[in-house]
């Protein structure tokens, strides 16, 4: 279980300061996931506007509510990761092809360059790469509707 020690606050200008157990303020701190896919509220750090860890966090929920709010919130602005839910078509089976998905954001197109830009990413889990330099995740390639895998399956 992670041991609070420091108190998170935001400042005039919407930044994240951190106080730590022995009254200093780190200010314009950024939580950092250490496993962002595989198990997203798990080992988060706290990092200085110069890169330094201040602070090690074990598990999200073991955080107070407020505190796990502002982390929660800090992170979703900076983070933008769609997952997919359904391909609903590509353009074509060979590479560079426009791919109509849904994600968990509304509809979307994005062209993908090639098949390297398909990665593993665990078991079941890929992440997709456009050509913006846009992730999109597919949390679980096998839970997907069977016309998704079917497309999926000649891209792999």
């Amino acid at each position: 279980m992670t041991t609070i020690d420091f108190q998170l606050q935001r400042d005039a200008f919407g930044r994240l300061n951190m106080t730590d157990a022995a009254g200093t303020v780190h200010p314009n701190v950024s939580p950092v996931r250490a496993f962002p896919v595989q198990a997203p509220d798990e080992g988060l750090a706290l990092v200085s506007a110069d890169g330094k860890e201040v602070a090690w966090i074990e598990r999200l929920e073991d955080l107070p509510a407020a505190t796990a709010a502002l982390i929660r919130e800090e992170l979703a602005g900076r983070e933008f990761m769609p997952e997919i839910a359904r391909i609903v078509d590509v353009t074509s089976f060979a590479t560079p092809c426009t791919w109509t998905v849904e994600t968990n954001r509304g509809l979307t197109e994005f062209v993908l360059r090639g098949e390297e830009d398909i990665r593993r990413i665990g078991a079941t889990s890929l992440l997709v790469s456009d050509t913006h330099g846009i992730h999109f995740l597919i949390r679980d390639q096998y839970g997907l509707d069977k016309h998704s895998k079917k497309i999926l399956d000649r891209f792999l």
